[in-house]
């Protein structure tokens, strides 16, 4: 249990000069507003912001994030107020706890509209001031200590946060070791029978593999001994899910993996990590293609390191990562490893080094801006900033991150806004490849272009980076703009010249500057677009401006179908902005489910699509034809889904899943049973289900199905 004298030393040995009265006065003021309280396992509730302060003291943040690891929660548990606590420890502490109160304190409509809004905040107070993010790692990685006390739903649901957020903003900070235990949890309560199954096999090999460990580790500081070398050569065991995960990449089984230990070595000049190189490669036969130098390159959060795997002793594969001293601390403390806090804006508190790494998070403040839907925003931001990068070069040299997937156009727009307008191909290595092409580490991309090129729609389809998508969007949103603003004109001009009226004296009249504010127009090029769009129809504009006995048709808050006939509302109804009997149906790329939150796209032509909010066609398209809709909760008819279970292959399993299907009240329509990898099931059901939670009591009896490992809904 941690006690207030190893926060001291911790804090006392990366800051010897420190003020530590503000930590003692934290400690007592903590000790006093959590008197009397426990935790779900009965320990006093102190325990919690004692580790979570001392998690921030042993990654060497200063006295002020200390102070508020140990306050982190009398806020939002309103345990005291904000001016008790400015009086007491300064407005500095008070604005650090009120970033980590707001984080997550807002009500939400769905939880995935809840998960999204507080991932923006969290990353917008990372821009802020990184600290709170730091303190709320630290808090979270401590909560996860106490999940298993929690019901089997929470568990769930924390654990995929925390894989979903957590573990990859560690990574994105550089907290190495922190992003791993953040996983290993995540990976126990998320697929606990293959992490038990795992660690019963790790353990059985652990005396093998210590002795393995020891005897490598003597023969590589032999030889640096050899060559005048001196350094710190560390062996350990690579963590649970990142075993997990390459024998999932692979498709191997557990025996089959060989490298379960990774070696490090640590010296002090820049110089000898290169001399270690050479060492081990001339002591050890390398594995083509698994060497990488992240010095030269470092990654995006200042990791730099050395990375090479060879045949080690007894045939075995071997990892071996070689860096100094400096590269280490950065390597587990992350951005900690070289805080310097100052008063004033982000760019004033770090020089270059710092400038680019915090680069990501100057991206985070240009997009709060473009990107008002949060779903949108989380997408991007774990596309762009959570995913793994690739690195490649301009002609000259020049380094450019994008995420792992990302094309010629991604890059093109990287470089600059106009020449991904105006790209028309690119070479890649000296060669002419399709736009659509992925680009890999190491390639040096040449964008052609002409001043004639426009952004196309398909780009849409593999252009990744959120600029590029922005961009894109924005170009063919204008270019629709005009292209329905002269669509309306002329469908007006039509319509009114069967009336005797011209187009230019109409747009001039009192009459219809008075439409348009009726409406909800701010000018004339407005409706005619929504016109164009199909938003507004010409009955709603001609029956206004004709004189009242020749009126036409009366007006409609909703386009009308082609066909002028509406079709009965299926069962499981959608309600339109209270308008009833609107023609409808559901989008086949998400099939949305009552309890969904929903949203209607107007289709030319064809009334209402729905789709659920999250779903990435909807996000491609033009959200001025988008609407508002609620489920008709009075219809209780079924529809039907498609759901892919995931499990271990053994005799039995496929009748046991049906069953709990069954058992759930669903009915099962169709069915497809493959097998891959030779232990591995993968089944696709199509059922029939009243809703979101009667999807989610399906979800949850499949889970409870031994040796299944996986249960998700399918979207085509």
């Amino acid at each position: 249990m941690v006690r207030l004298n190893d926060i001291l030393e911790e804090v006392r040995s990366a800051h010897p000069d420190v003020n530590l009265d503000p930590l003692e006065k934290a400690y007592v003021f903590s000790a006093k507003v959590h008197k009397g309280e426990e935790n779900l396992s009965g320990e006093p509730y102190l325990n919690h912001p004692l580790e979570v302060g001392y998690l921030l003291a042993k990654l060497r943040m200063d006295v002020d994030t200390v102070v508020t690891g140990l306050l982190h929660d009398v806020l939002e548990e309103n345990l005291s107020d904000r001016n008790t606590v400015k009086g007491l420890f300064g407005e500095g502490i008070a604005q650090l706890l009120d970033g980590v109160t707001q984080i997550g304190k807002m009500s939400f409509r769905s939880a995935a509209e809840r998960q999204a809004e507080n991932f923006r905040k969290m990353l917008l107070a990372t821009a802020r001031d990184v600290r709170v993010v730091i303190v709320k790692l630290a808090d979270r990685l401590d909560g996860m200590r106490l999940l298993p006390r929690q019901p089997e739903t929470v568990r769930r649901q924390v654990a995929q946060e925390t894989f979903d957020i957590y573990a990859p903003l560690a990574n994105r900070l550089g907290i190495s070791w922190v992003k791993c235990d953040l996983e290993d949890y995540s990976f126990r309560f998320l697929m606990p029978e293959i992490y038990y199954d795992l660690a019963s096999k790790i353990a059985k090999k652990k005396r093998e593999r210590d002795d393995y460990i020891q005897e490598a580790r003597t023969k590589i500081e032999q030889k640096l001994a050899e060559h005048g070398l001196s350094g710190k050569v560390t062996g350990r065991a690579k963590h649970l899910y990142s075993i997990y995960l390459k024998m999932e990449r692979q498709g191997i089984d557990f025996d089959q993996v060989y490298d379960l230990a990774a070696f490090r070595v640590i010296v002090r000049e820049l110089s000898e990590c290169y001399a270690v190189l050479g060492i081990i490669h001339s002591t050890w036969k390398p594995i083509p293609g698994r060497f990488k130098d992240y010095i030269a390159m470092p990654k995006a959060n200042m990791y730099q390191s050395l990375h090479t795997t060879v045949i080690g002793p007894y045939g075995e594969r071997m990892e071996v990562q070689i860096r100094t001293d400096d590269m280490h601390r950065v390597a587990e403390e992350g951005i900690a490893a070289h805080w310097l806090y100052k008063e004033g804006p982000m760019a004033d508190m770090l020089g270059p080094r710092e400038n680019r790494q915090f680069a990501w998070l100057r991206q985070l403040l240009e997009w709060q801006q473009e990107l008002t839907d949060s779903r949108e925003f989380m997408r991007s931001v774990k596309l762009d900033l959570l995913s793994d990068s690739v690195f490649v070069f301009t002609p000259r040299g020049e380094v450019k991150e994008l995420p792992r997937g990302a094309t010629p156009i991604d890059f093109a727009y990287t470089v600059h806004s106009q020449l991904g307008d105006h790209c028309t191909g690119a070479k890649v290595d000296g060669r002419l490849v399709p736009l659509r092409t992925e680009l890999a580490n190491g390639n040096i991309v040449e964008i052609l272009s002409s001043p004639n090129q426009t952004p196309s729609k398909d780009w849409l389809n593999f252009a990744k980076t959120t600029k590029a998508r922005n961009k894109i969007r924005q170009w063919i949103k204008t270019e629709e703009r005009g292209k329905s603003i002269e669509i309306g004109k002329e469908l007006l001009e039509k319509e009114l010249r069967k009336h005797g009226l011209g187009l230019k004296k109409t747009l001039a009249g009192d009459v219809f500057r008075e439409l348009i504010s009726d409406l909800g127009f701010r000018q004339e090029e407005d409706i005619l677009a929504a016109l164009g769009y199909g938003k507004v129809t010409l009955g709603q504009i001609v029956s206004r401006v004709l004189p009242e006995e020749t009126g036409s048709e009366p007006v409609s808050s909703l386009p009308s179908p082609v066909s002028g006939k509406t079709r009965p509302a299926p069962s499981s109804a959608i309600r339109i902005q209270g308008v009833d009997n609107v023609m409808f149906r559901f989008a086949k790329c998400c099939n949305p489910l009552p309890g969904d939150t929903a949203i209607g796209f107007i289709t030319r032509g064809r009334g209402i699509t729905v789709h659920t909010a999250d779903c990435p066609h909807l996000l491609e398209e033009d959200p001025e034809r988008c609407v508002e809709v609620t489920w008709d909760e009075k219809e209780g008819a079924s529809r039907s889904i498609k759901i892919r279970v995931l499990c271990r292959d053994r005799k039995g399993v496929l009748a046991a899943i049906t069953g709990a299907i069954t058992d759930s009240e669903a009915n099962i329509l169709s069915a497809n049973i493959s097998s891959r990898d030779g232990d591995k099931g993968d089944n696709l059901f199509e059922i029939e289900v009243s809703d979101l939670n009667h999807l989610n009591k399906v979800f949850n009896a499949l889970m409870r199905v031994k040796d299944v490992y996986r249960v998700e809904r399918v979207r085509t």
